[in-house]
């Protein structure tokens, strides 16, 4: 066997550096990262140490032979230039992965096939009978490697990821491999920590592969002790006793005495046992302790502090980002309380998520969870006063404020409730608003639907603390709570800001659960959590009260017509026919169900689904005539099924023209905008009467923050005075 052995180690990107000192370790030569891994040289024995001791390489190639390559059949001839035979018995088994970036071997699966018939072919000849293709743990498996001009095939010596040490049993939801929860605590210095015999923590172990990894290091273990299979277990050129030797010494060396407290808390009782089952598998029971509890309520029972390390969910594959921020909030000011003098190590892919953990973290290293770039934030908590954090006094004077401006939002909250509530009993209304931004500290909606409330918060500007937003927030739905005299899980929380494009449609959740309110004697579905808006606006409670009023006898067209409520009043105050238009099929079957949910639903009375500016073009031709439309376009739309956006500011004079041309001579257009600041431009719509009907439909509840503004239009002065509550 060659003393002069050519390998490769692959690693998780971010740790090269860490393989290269194992590789220094076991003796090996030649040293040099790469992306992605490490290159040096070796005997056969350093080889087999490497694959036993390395904590975090996922890999070890040797290489069989390197080539220039320009198509399949150079590298079928290529392969066929090794003997086989001194690597593979002709009744073995072998696989063969390839990764390609060749411009024409581009297909990996083929390469695989070009390869694996050469070395058939080899065998045939030779043996008249070849080896089987194995996928799981053959006798050999070879690992080819071609970029645009070489091909480099290996033999993997590990045979499968090393990262599996043999002792998981089971996992939880998104587990860590277990070669980058080793280097997790390398970079967290837990060898030196583990040496001086201080404690570990991980609050959220889920099935414990940090715990594990932690207490194979503290005993000397070697990762690769447990595992049962190795590439070259196969491999003709395998050296038994070189390996038996190695390993026994390794067997040797566990000293698990030498482990120091090891703690691990898990909510779940199932992935509590999961984790006990696995430590349990690798000979650790009874030596590191799982307690099922709350992490974020844990407290230190340790004489000495030691390492905290943590690797929380991060919003990528589970768990709900305003959940997520609340755990990272929590569990930071838990351990700033209970853990003074300890070392953390949070591990997280969210850069976002990692500002609620509230720590000032003084180193950073970025590591990769596979294609996932995450940071290992690194923090020290101080005895008595955190890392970066203010005096006691300036924090008290700043919780001091932060109260005061609280009180200042319960007052309020406090005080609206108590006129609006008893104007709402009078006026026979279950949903209404209480609150609109009326503090700048607290810039959410607050609206009542009967016995749920449904809370905006307008997003913050990038000049606000994310974390201060949040943590205020969480406030403000306790007072809500309080005041409003409501369960927790019956306010509803979203986050508003401008929508634009497919964002206007889009679903914020698929609940499915709709709540039938009441309005003026009448029914609307609406839905408080899958959708921005809810299917009923608050603020157009009395323009809707006019429609009824204005619709008897008539003919009705209700353009963007979103859930259909305008339409529902107007069939209710007597209209003789309807048309609905909207360019949703979801908002024109919701508008359809609320026409049926008030028994009011009838052949004439339409439902169309289209672009409404195409639709005014196309109902202009067709000459078609109406006695009362309601319009009430979108701020902004750029909808796929639009042939051009639609900005409500820029083009309302157009869309206005367009829609009275569909109005009969004694009819009256309703036109209403929710457009921050929109001002009609009347001197470019002079030819037609005009009144302004905002006052007039602005309803008690957003006197002080009228939601929209509502104007009156017509053919005739006459008809206008008609237009009036």
């Amino acid at each position: 066997m060659s003393q002069n052995l050519s390998l490769f180690a692959t690693c998780p990107k971010g740790v090269e550096d860490l393989l290269a000192s194992e590789c220094r370790q076991q003796g090996l030569t030649d040293i040099s990262s790469v992306h992605g891994g490490v290159a040096c040289r070796g005997d056969i024995e350093q080889a087999y140490r490497l694959c036993l001791w390395s904590r975090v390489a996922s890999r070890v190639l040797m290489q069989l032979h390197r080539f220039a390559v320009t198509d399949h059949e150079q590298l079928y001839r290529q392969v066929q230039a090794i003997d086989w035979s001194h690597h593979l018995d002709d009744d073995g088994s072998f696989a063969i992965d390839v990764k390609t970036g060749h411009k024409t071997i581009n297909n990996s699966r083929f390469a695989a096939l070009k390869i694996k018939d050469a070395i058939a072919d080899q065998f045939r000849s030779n043996f008249n009978r070849r080896p089987d293709v194995k996928l799981q743990r053959p006798d050999i498996r070879i690992n080819a490697y071609i970029n645009k001009k070489e091909c480099s095939l290996y033999l993997d010596l590990s045979g499968e990821p090393l990262h599996r040490r043999g002792y998981r049993q089971q996992a939880g939801a998104a587990p860590l491999k277990e070669n980058l929860a080793a280097a997790i605590l390398l970079r967290a210095h837990w060898p030196e920590i583990a040496e001086q015999g201080r404690p570990l923590i991980d609050p959220l172990c889920g099935s414990g592969t940090l715990l594990l990894e932690a207490a194979y290091i503290a005993a000397d273990m070697a990762p690769g002790l447990l595992r049962s299979y190795f590439g070259f277990i196969g491999w003709k050129r395998h050296e038994p006793a070189v390996w038996k030797r190695l390993h026994d010494a390794a067997a040797d060396s566990v000293d698990k005495e030498r482990l120091p407290r090891l703690v691990g808390i898990e909510k779940s009782f199932k992935v509590a046992g999961i984790a006990r089952s696995n430590i349990k598998a690798a000979g650790f029971e009874g030596m590191i302790e799982i307690r099922q509890a709350d992490s974020v309520k844990v407290i230190s029972d340790m004489k000495e502090p030691g390492l905290i390390v943590a690797n929380p969910p991060y919003g990528k594959r589970i768990g709900e980002i305003k959940e997520l921020k609340q755990l990272y909030l929590d569990l930071g000011k838990n351990l700033k309380n209970a853990f003074p003098g300890w070392d953390v190590a949070l591990f997280t892919a969210s850069h976002e998520l990692a500002k609620f953990f509230g720590l000032r973290a003084h180193h950073k290293n970025t590591l990769y969870n596979g294609p996932l770039k995450c940071t290992l934030y690194q923090y020290h908590i101080r005895a008595g006063k955190t890392a970066g954090t203010p005096s006691v006094t300036a924090q008290q004077g700043k919780e001091s404020d932060s109260n005061a401006e609280a009180a200042m939002f319960r007052n309020r909250l406090s005080k609206n409730m108590k006129h609006l509530s008893r104007w709402a009993r009078k006026e026979n209304i279950s949903c209404y608003r209480v609150y609109d931004a009326d503090i700048p500290q607290f810039a959410i909606a607050v609206d009542i639907y009967q016995d749920w409330v449904h809370v905006q918060e307008y997003k913050p500007p990038k000049t606000v603390d994310t974390v201060k937003a949040f943590v205020r927030l969480n406030e403000a739905v306790d007072i809500i709570a309080a005041v409003l005299q409501v369960d927790k899980h019956r306010i509803v929380l979203k986050t508003r800001k401008r929508q634009s494009g497919a964002e206007q449609y889009t679903r914020q959740g698929d609940t499915e659960e709709s709540l039938v309110v009441n309005e003026n004697d009448l029914k609307f579905r609406v839905n408080l959590k899958d959708y921005i808006d809810t299917g009923l606006f608050l603020d157009h409670r009395l323009t809707r009260r006019l429609i009824s009023k204005l619709s008897t006898g008539k003919s009705f067209l209700n353009l963007f017509a979103y859930t259909g409520t305008a339409t529902v009043y107007a069939v209710a105050g007597g209209a003789a026919a309807s048309t609905t238009v909207d360019m949703s099929n979801t908002y024109l079957r919701w508008a359809q169900d609320n026409l049926k949910l008030n028994h009011l639903a009838g052949r004439q009375h339409v439902f169309i689904r289209d672009d409404v500016l195409q639709w005014l073009q196309q109902a202009d031709a067709e000459g078609r005539c109406y006695q009362l439309i309601f319009l009430d376009p979108p701020t902004f739309s750029n909808s796929k099924r639009m042939d051009r956006t639609l900005d409500i500011r820029r083009d309302h004079v157009e869309l206005i023209r367009q829609t009275m041309a569909l109005l009969a001579e004694d009819g009256v257009l309703l036109f209403s905008c929710n457009a921050q600041g929109f001002k009609l431009d009347q001197e470019q719509l002079q030819a037609y009467p005009m009144r302004d009907l905002t006052g007039l439909t602005t309803t008690e509840d957003f006197r002080r923050k009228p939601g929209h503004v509502c104007w009156c239009l017509a053919k005739k002065t006459d008809v206008l005075k008609n237009c009036s509550l």
